[in-house]
């Protein structure tokens, strides 16, 4: 496994390596032995590193673990996206993982899990998403939904057909395809457009993201939502709908997450180490490898499709990493 930083080409073939990944929902690298470009000690770290969580953060964590693992053929990482709620509470808090991965903050009945457990963590930020509503390219009825239409699609009581939410709309079946319930992107969901409507169960629940991207792409009427990386490298096959928050319509994209722009659907995106974890070598310095490429335009927002961490923000989660590498370490 080449490391893929070197031209758009590369990035184009990392971009569809990591689609395929994603599709594949883990990632195993430990046939990576070939020497890397080398790195201070890269032949001296050695060691499994197990990560799970998120679907969203799994296309980043595993282009930042294959930089790694290409510079230190001796780790042997094994990172599956179960979903921020499925990876907190059936692996980390029960002291089976090394990392979780996370769409949104962890939640305090997982904070007691880990705590029962003696799972000590600290989160840190990953990037920014901005969480996309896609529909099939055929679809040109629709352009961009407010946050209410939104809520009408998805709501446990929901719309049955399209012009049911605008009046202009097709009489057709609404075919929605999202995020299973131990998604942290499903959770931010409800937060950000169902609150107190709850999240309707006529749908196609899955954790693995580029099953929703076929499901709509396959289908005239569908809609969807997941991580903007996976609109990113499905442009041809998908329609990313523009959300009106009371402004008028504003289109997913890095800028407008960035910049604010896109309300109430851009959102941080975590992922958790575990403190004991971090007594080993290994995993502290895979973790401060993280921390520093999250500020690597070409891999997170290049390769990936989310919005880098700013300078100020890296200098923070360093900061927060290498006190709680003393406490493992000290």
């Amino acid at each position: 496994m080449a490391s893929s930083h070197d031209a758009d080409a590369t990035g184009i073939t990392r971009r569809k390596s990591l689609a395929a990944i994603a599709g594949a929902g883990a990632l195993g690298l430990a046939g990576c032995t070939q020497s890397g470009d080398g790195g201070d000690g890269g032949d001296e770290l050695s060691g499994p590193i197990n990560i799970a969580g998120s679907s969203t953060v799994f296309p980043l964590m595993s282009a930042v673990m294959e930089d790694f693992a290409n510079e230190h053929p001796g780790v042997d990482p094994d990172i599956s996206s179960t979903g921020s709620g499925g990876g907190f509470s059936n692996f980390f808090c029960t002291g089976d993982t090394d990392f979780n991965n996370a769409s949104r903050p962890i939640q305090p009945e997982e904070e007691e899990l880990c705590a029962e457990n003696g799972v000590e963590f600290v989160e840190l930020i990953a990037a920014t998403d901005a969480l996309t509503v896609v529909v099939n390219p055929d679809a040109d009825f629709v352009d961009s939904l407010t946050t209410e239409e939104l809520a009408q699609i998805w709501e446990a009581d929901p719309a049955q057909t399209w012009d049911e939410v605008r009046d202009e709309f097709p009489n057709e079946e609404i075919n929605r395809f999202g995020a299973a319930d131990t998604s942290g992107t499903y959770d931010y969901f409800i937060e950000a457009i169902l609150e107190e409507r709850g999240h309707t169960s006529d749908y196609q629940a899955t954790e693995q993201d580029n099953t929703i991207a076929q499901g709509v792409a396959g289908d005239q009427y569908a809609i969807g939502y997941f991580g903007f990386a996976y609109y990113s490298q499905n442009p041809d096959q998908l329609k990313a709908l523009g959300i009106d928050d009371g402004d008028g319509p504003v289109e997913p994209s890095l800028e407008t997450a960035s910049s604010g722009e896109y309300i109430p659907l851009s959102r941080p995106l975590f992922t958790y180490p575990s403190i004991e974890s971090l007594g080993e070598e290994h995993i502290a310095e895979f973790a401060r490898y993280f921390v520093e490429q999250t500020t690597n335009e070409e891999l997170v927002a290049g390769d990936v499709g989310y919005v880098p961490a700013t300078e100020e923000t890296q200098e923070e989660q360093m900061s927060i990493l290498e006190d709680a590498i003393e406490q493992a370490q000290g």
